[in-house]
């Protein structure tokens, strides 16, 4: 990536061995939450048949009148 510099990716992944514990909770307890949310999603909008209601909306929307 161009708008990065390579001295704040070794600054990146120097904290990172530095701090693996910490790091590693964060990103673990960021997983929990991020698969409690999608459950809770899935549960509010039910996922079963998504692409087949997303492809017929999508050619209702383009059909020529």
């Amino acid at each position: 990536y161009p708008s990065l510099e390579l001295s704040d990716i070794y600054l990146v992944i120097g904290y990172y061995l530095r701090h693996q514990d910490e790091v590693n909770t964060y990103l673990a307890g960021r997983q929990r939450q991020s698969e409690a949310i999608q459950q809770e999603a899935e549960q509010r909008f039910n996922p079963v048949g998504i692409r087949e209601r997303l492809l017929a909306r999508r050619s209702q929307a383009i059909k020529p009148e």
